[in-house]
Order: structure tokens, then sequence, then C-alpha cells
């Protein structure tokens, strides 16, 4: 996980970094600083995000009270970004703020270093559902290929089998907005935001049942639930306005969700995400406190 986020990094600060900032999206700046700007914005979003659920699976492993607190320290730091206006869709240029959810996910990276180093991580083995992830994975890749393709500066658009399958440097227009412009800008995409999430969510799903402490397990298959479902919302709203509404085939969007607020939209993804916990999370807290009622009962038999 953290070597997809540490590429997907590196490929914005170079295309932010050689791009003029009019080809891309809602930024000001070129060159160095530029690519610097947007890189720290990727790092606060979706990066922080991710960090967070990575740091609730570190806090059932890491044993020492100064880890832990530093783990609890990552995760406030991290949540900054939630804070409304630290990061605005409108002006993706960095601020200073934009600095405390990088730290925390720096934080979070070297606590996963120290938690390899110390055989806090076990060995990859296969688990119940992998096939499943794996096709899943690659159905998101499917979906993301043009945003991969503008997050490296490019297009489809002379490509014969893509540039026919996916609209990317075409000129095209959409409601509301005056003017023609490519349906898929250059830069990086809150569709590409989406697909990491979910992948993220997909990777992390499979040390669930690992966690031992109960409480923890259940907070952690609820924020990835949560997650996956946001990241969904996310794919949903770019992907068909970029390669449906764009072409002409119908003006009804699919509602914006980046921005948690109070709206159809979000009480569907947070119905979803508590289905899926319930059924995917709950019977094994239940099982696994049944199993802790027995070991005590049995224990103060003997």
């Amino acid at each position: 996980m953290w070597l997809t986020f540490a590429l997907v990094t590196v490929e914005v600060f170079v295309t932010y970094a050689r791009l003029p900032w009019n080809e891309l999206y809602h930024v000001t700046g070129s060159g160095l600083g530029g690519g610097a700007s947007r890189a720290l914005l990727f790092l606060n979003f979706p990066v922080a995000l991710a960090a967070i659920a990575v740091l609730l699976v570190l806090l059932d492993r890491l044993s020492s009270y100064l880890d832990r607190w530093l783990a609890l320290l990552a995760i406030e730091l991290c949540a900054v970004m939630v804070w409304p206006g630290v990061v605005n869709q409108g002006k993706l240029d960095a601020r200073p703020i934009n600095a405390v959810p990088a730290i925390g996910v720096a934080l979070a990276f070297a606590l996963t270093i120290r938690g390899c180093g110390r055989g806090l991580v076990g060995r990859f083995e296969p688990r119940r559902g992998d096939r499943l992830r794996l096709a899943a994975s690659v159905v998101l890749a499917a979906f993301a290929l043009p945003w991969m393709a503008v997050d490296l500066g490019f297009s489809f658009t002379d490509l014969p089998l893509l540039g026919s399958l996916y609209q990317t440097g075409e000129l095209r227009t959409q409601p509301n907005v005056p003017g023609f412009h490519p349906a898929v800008h250059l830069g990086h995409h809150h569709g590409m935001y989406g697909t990491l999430l979910v992948l993220t969510a997909l990777l992390l799903s499979r040390l669930v049942p690992s966690v031992a402490n109960r409480w923890l397990r259940g907070l952690l298959g609820a924020y990835l639930a949560l997650m996956a479902f946001y990241g969904l919302g996310n794919i949903a709203n770019d992907f068909w306005l970029e390669q449906v509404v764009k072409r002409g085939w119908t003006l009804w969007q699919v509602p914006d969700v980046t921005t948690p607020k109070a709206s159809v939209a979000w009480l569907l993804i947070v119905i979803a995400a508590a289905i899926t916990w319930t059924v995917l999370v709950l019977p094994a807290l239940r099982q696994s406190r049944r199993r802790g009622q027995d070991a005590r009962s049995s224990t103060a038999t003997s």
C-alpha cells in the first residue's frame, strides 16, 4: 500500500512540475514549487485517510506505551485533513496547515517500518476472499485507466483502442460549465483518489480478522467499509461525468460526494457501509466474544 502511494506521489510531483498550471485543474503554480505543492495536497487527501486505517492496525500490534502514543498522535494529525477548508477542491494549492496531515502520514510510515523491523507484520499468506479482491482490483484498474494516463500528463486521444474506449483529451462541454474543455483534464482526479482508497480497503480488509482487540477490529472494519464506499462514490461521480455526460448521452450526473455533507448520496454510503460491517464484521466479533466467554468459564471451572 505504501509503495502504491509513493509511486503516485512521484507521478503527481513530476506531472505538476513539468506542465504549465493552466493545463491542470485548480492550481496556480508550476515548476518544482507547483509539483511540491500538489504532492503535499495528495499526502493530505487521500493518503492521510488511508494512513489512519494503517494506524488502527498498528495500534493492535505495538506494545510500548511510546509507540501507541505516537500512533494516536499520528491519527489526530492525519484527521486534521477532514477539517473544513484544509483541502479545498476549488483551490488545490498547498498552505501551511497542509503540513500537519503530511506529518501524520510520515509518522504512520515510520511506525509501519518500525513494526516490520520488530516482526509485527506477518508473512503474506492466502486469505479468504483474495480471488474476489483481485477481481475487484482488475475492474477498478479498468475504470481508472484514463486517470492513470492523465496522472502522467498524457491522454488516449491518438491511441487506436484506448482512444475509442475512453475519451480523454477531446474537447467537450458539460452542464452548468461554459465553454469547451478536455473531457479528462491533465493531472490528478478525485476518481483516482477513490480508486486508491478502495484498493487500500481491499488490501487492509485482509488484516481485519488478525486484529486481536475486539473493539479495534470492529472500528477498523467500520472504517474500511466507509472508506471503500466513499471511494466508490468518487469513482462513480468522476467516471460518469467524463465518460457518459460529456458524450452527450444524458444530462443527469452522479452526485458529488467528495465533501461529506447531509445528502441522499452520503446517506446511501453510510447505509452501504453499515450493511457491509453487519454482514462481514459483526458475526466475527460475536464469535470472538463467545470464545472469550467460554475461555473465562473454563478457567473459572478449573
